[in-house]
């Protein structure tokens, strides 16, 4: 059951922040300020998804990974420091940031600058993220080790 609660809230994480990253990418890109400010609503809205859901994967990790030595568990263990501080330090924040910034209209230096370290900490919680979704695999033997 652990397992199965495991991947199903590290799914939503993931799927969460890919769509937080191409969304916000996308109307960044094509959409109007209008636009924009309604994703970045919508990201924040969302955090009470996502907040849970990493809590979970992170806590069922923890504790299905608490006695495994092997690279996969090792390489698990050692990011996930990493993504949560990256999204407790500069994702949640940076969320909260622009979506104060977007409803007001203001869409600056300041905004744009943010805005881009948002994309760049997202894509890196992502890959760390598959990385993770790999070795957790690899783990349960669903694909074959290459050591």
């Amino acid at each position: 059951m652990k397992r199965r609660i495991h991947a199903v809230a590290g799914g939503i994480g993931f799927l969460m922040i890919l769509s937080f990253w191409t969304s916000t990418a996308i109307s960044e890109l094509f959409a109007s300020h209008e636009t924009i400010a309604s994703v970045k609503s919508w990201i924040l809205n969302g955090m009470f998804i996502l907040i849970p859901a990493m809590a979970i994967v992170g806590g069922s990790g923890m504790a299905m990974g608490r006695r495994r030595k092997d690279a996969p568990a090792r390489a698990k263990k050692k990011r996930m420091p990493i993504i949560a501080l990256n999204g407790l330090l500069i994702l949640l924040p940076a969320a909260w940031f622009l979506a104060g910034k977007a409803a007001t209209g203001e869409f600056d230096s300041t905004f744009y600058t943010i805005q881009i370290v948002e994309l760049i900490a997202g894509a890196a919680n992502l890959t760390m993220m598959g990385l993770n979704v790999r070795d957790g695999l690899k783990m349960t033997g669903r694909i074959k080790r290459t050591n």
